[in-house]
């Protein structure tokens, strides 16, 4: 008997601390803020683009192409915002390092070289990012930046 209340209490113990995670992430909800904001940028200026957002996996979150946005660009916004996942940084770094000369950069998987993906940090954690494509890429860096404006993140 005592043998079986000992596997209950340990039982207990082990899924409390599973169901109370302290994890930061990215909800939908704070999803759909930064793309209604990355959107608004992108209106503003009169650009079409794709909005892909990711959670802190490489999962997709959400996607938006703005209509008359080219079709290559949806691939294109998810493989930056994965490149900012997998490396927590933007891709405007790898960009930078490339015109620099770091070619060896290129052989690096899921490294895209071209700005427009930001990686989304809260709590010192990355817990996903965005990424943009449909225009060029300085501009694609702007949008991403206005998405991101708009959550309290450290």
């Amino acid at each position: 008997m005592k043998s079986f209340l000992l596997l209950i209490l340990l039982v207990a113990i082990t899924t409390t601390g599973y169901s109370q995670s302290t994890q930061p992430y990215l909800s939908l909800a704070e999803a759909k803020r930064i793309a209604d904001a990355a959107e608004a940028k992108a209106i503003e200026n009169e650009w079409t683009v794709v909005i892909a957002i990711l959670d802190a996996g490489g999962h997709l979150i959400l996607l938006r192409k703005i209509d008359g946005t080219q079709i290559g660009s949806v691939e294109v916004a998810m493989e930056k915002a994965k490149s900012a996942v997998y490396f927590k940084r933007s891709t405007k770094v790898f960009e930078d390092a490339v015109n620099e000369g770091g070619l060896r950069l290129l052989s690096l998987p899921n490294a895209i070289p071209v700005e427009g993906g930001v990686p989304i940090f809260r709590d010192g954690h990355c817990i996903g990012a965005i990424g943009i494509s449909g225009v060029r890429s300085d501009q694609d860096g702007i949008i991403a930046e206005a998405g991101l404006s708009v959550l309290e993140l450290k």
